[in-house]
């Protein structure tokens, strides 16, 4: 009997965890046997077990947090490189997290250990020479977006694109008998029409926009406000943002929230995506500190910062961004794609072409089998 391969995964972020999960239940799916040894959420634990380190502990954002964190980081490095030499992986799976990943990617080649990326460092948008530590260091790309391959072309780097995972996350959720009314009864919600705050799933992120976002809708009683709280964050953390007001939190509950709402203010990262395949118009917020922010301004190569525009190449999204991120244009702009709104029909409209853009799903399964035919 030969032996059982082991699998090694990293991810870093609450947007990593979901798609590791996903990931890992594809892989089970075409092999039982498999071991596995990660680290990122409580998705994962679903099928691999407990975390070797948990993304509570990983998550570090902007350019001021790592530079705080620093020791942190470098002290997880040594470790991770410890721990996978002890486990001796037949494969290691990176997902996202570049700052980090990146670094395990070029110690664990040189040390002959087979390395798979799943969802590419965003080198299109900044720092375009990691490209070339990427070819060193990466035995095979797997990308999500449709630019992306054109991208690596550029630097004579074939990828494999298997299309966006959460297309698969979201049609998978919607396809379950999800009742309304039993939500709302179950968070004593009104019944008034739902709007979905999403801060993020950083406490760095959550500490600028979900301020923001609470002064923006002070007043507007016609609406449900429901803050989707981050799965790596406790309750008590929310408690200081929500002394002055009577919105209601959910954790564990972000598809069911955007399955039922119909509007969003929504942090920029993977939520942007997510709540436009959910066929909610939303708002879309940044906001970092000053020094970050101009730092990020030199850097980055891009004409948009949410996933939608930057997939259809145009603005189909409002972005408000630094300055812009302020109660009053925000609030005005989520009047604009609530029902009735100016934007909202052409916002629906362009929904539907994104998704036929991003094609068809099964990027979990594509990257599994691509995954063990080569191990």
């Amino acid at each position: 009997m030969s032996p059982k391969k082991k699998i090694y995964l990293i991810a870093g972020e609450a947007s990593g965890d979901l798609h590791g999960s996903n990931l890992i239940k594809a892989l089970l799916e075409e092999d039982a046997s498999l071991e596995f040894r990660f680290w990122g959420g409580d998705l994962m634990s679903k099928y691999a077990g407990p975390p070797v380190k948990h993304i509570k502990e990983l998550a570090f954002m902007g350019f001021i947090e790592v530079l705080k964190n620093i020791r942190t980081i470098l002290s997880n490095i040594r470790f991770c490189k410890e721990d996978i030499l002890k486990y001796k992986p037949d494969a290691l799976v990176l997902i996202d997290y570049p700052g980090f990943n990146l670094r395990i990617a070029e110690w664990a080649k040189k040390e002959g250990i087979k390395v798979y990326y799943y969802i590419s460092p965003q080198v299109w948008a900044w720092k375009q020479s990691r490209v070339h530590k990427i070819k060193r260091s990466v035995d095979h790309l797997f990308t999500i977006l449709p630019f992306e391959s054109d991208f690596y072309k550029r630097f004579d780097f074939d990828v494999e694109y298997v299309g966006h995972p959460l297309l698969d996350a979201v049609d998978q959720f919607r396809q379950k008998d999800s009742d309304e009314a039993s939500f709302r009864k179950t968070h004593e919600l009104s019944e008034k029409p739902l709007v979905a705050i999403l801060p993020g799933s950083r406490k760095q992120e959550i500490r600028t926009k979900l301020p923001v976002m609470l002064q923006a809708i002070d007043g507007l009683d016609q609406f449900e406000f429901v803050i989707a709280g981050a799965p790596a964050l406790d309750a008590s953390f929310y408690e200081e943002f929500l002394k002055q007001s009577k919105h209601r939190i959910i954790h564990d509950a972000t598809y069911d929230l955007l399955n039922f709402s119909e509007s969003a203010l929504v942090t920029s990262g993977t939520a942007t995506l997510e709540t436009a395949l959910f066929n909610v118009p939303e708002v879309v917020c940044y906001k970092a500190s000053p020094i970050s922010y101009q730092i990020a301004r030199k850097l980055v190569k891009i004409k948009y910062i949410s996933l939608v525009n930057l997939i259809m190449d145009r603005e189909v999204v409002k972005e408000l961004i630094q300055g812009d991120c302020n109660p009053s244009l925000l609030r005005s702009e989520f009047l604009h794609i609530v029902p009735g709104g100016s934007k909202r029909s052409q916002m629906l409209e362009d929904f539907e072409k994104l998704r036929k853009i991003l094609g068809t799903g099964g990027a979990s399964k594509k990257v599994a089998q691509s995954l063990l035919k080569t191990i």
